[in-house]
């Protein structure tokens, strides 16, 4: 691991209900995130809750964790809001639950604003690839946010302006 590849917690908000990485969704996957040079990753292990066929892990939560890898990466990078428009999910090996698993996602392409290219992967604890993704993102400029509560557009502002 060289100096710019030392792994760094982000902040996320807190009390929020979005399914990948709110706090207070009990059913949520309440995911952490932390950089890793250009990377953003986020560690977990599926449970029994996560199953599609039997042991193994369902493939909607499977892309939920990389298009909210794929997300926080570009909000990291970016410091502003977006939304998925598009992904491509290459399934490569099975994801059995029980298994530790690093989601790591990386902003790719910026150079056609709104849109932000972005890809991630999954591999379990053994490095081994299981699923690899790419997505296309929106930025979103705050005057298209107007459905989103201004506290909660207050709070992701200011965690933007403490991403390093």
């Amino acid at each position: 691991m060289t100096v710019e590849e030392k792994r760094v917690d982000i902040e996320k908000p807190e009390g929020h209900h979005c399914f990948a990485c709110g706090t207070a969704n009990p059913i949520g996957l309440n995911l952490k995130f932390y950089s890793l040079g250009d990377a953003v990753c986020s560690e977990i292990t599926l449970g029994k809750y996560h199953e599609g066929w039997q042991n193994l892990a369902h493939g909607g939560i499977i892309s939920t964790l990389l298009d909210e890898v794929m997300s926080w990466a570009i909000m990291y990078s970016k410091k502003t809001f977006v939304v998925t428009r598009k992904m491509d999910i290459k399934y490569v090996r099975n994801v059995s639950i029980g298994t530790p698993l690093t989601v790591t996602g990386k902003l790719v392409d910026d150079s056609k604003p709104p849109k932000v290219k972005a890809k991630s992967e999954i591999r379990d604890n053994e490095g081994r690839l299981l699923v690899r993704s790419s997505g296309e993102f929106v930025v979103l400029p705050e005057e298209r946010l107007s459905t989103v509560p201004k506290s909660f557009k207050d709070e992701m502002f200011s965690l933007f302006e403490r991403f390093s």
